[in-house]
Order: C-alpha cells, then structure tokens, then sequence
C-alpha cells in the first residue's frame, strides 16, 4: 500500500497507473482509495492520512467549494501528488513531526 497526506477541504480527482489514467473500464473497479482515521494538525490544517493500492502511481487533488473559500488556496486549481509514500515513511513523518496527531 501507499499513502499521502491530504488537507480537510481537499478532494481526490484523477488517478494515474502505470499504464496511464485509471479506467474502470478496463480495471473494472474504481481504485481502492481508504481516508484513513488518522490525521495531524498544523499550524490549524488538518491533513488526513490516505491509503492507496500499490497501483497508483499518481494523484489529482483539488480543492472542494467549502476550501475555495479561504484565502490560502484560492489560487490553487489542482495538484498532482506523485510522490505517495510507505507505511515506514508515514510512520516516521509521524515520530518526527512537531505537528499534533488526532486519531477519530
């Protein structure tokens, strides 16, 4: 599995596999895409833990309404994520942050 850290207001959008963007044609499923219960608070963001399947290469996020609405991402369209980390990366994100973990 792989995971990334995606803001409260954030949504996923696109996803791209080896073999280019995710069909559900051609896979037959949507990919398997977990928010997880885990999430870190700083400076008054709060991101949320993901969980991917391994054939994900890449993700699209962008900015729901509700977000849009504060000053800091006006600006932003869409990102592409195409770093996703391990669960050994997470784990050590969370022992050397400074930031706080919530778990809901």
């Amino acid at each position: 599995m792989k995971y990334f850290f995606l803001s409260e207001g954030w949504a996923v959008g696109r996803i791209w596999t080896v073999g280019g963007l995710w069909s559900e044609t051609a896979w037959r499923r949507a990919p398997d895409i977990e928010k997880m219960n885990l999430c870190i608070l700083d400076k008054n963001e709060r991101m949320w833990l993901h969980r991917v399947e391994e054939a994900v290469l890449m993700v699209e996020i962008y900015p729901t309404a509700e977000a849009q609405k504060s000053v800091s991402s006006q600006n932003i369209g869409n990102v592409v994520l195409t770093r996703l980390i391990n669960s050994e990366k997470v784990l050590e994100y969370l022992c050397t942050t400074s930031a706080i973990c919530q778990i809901s």
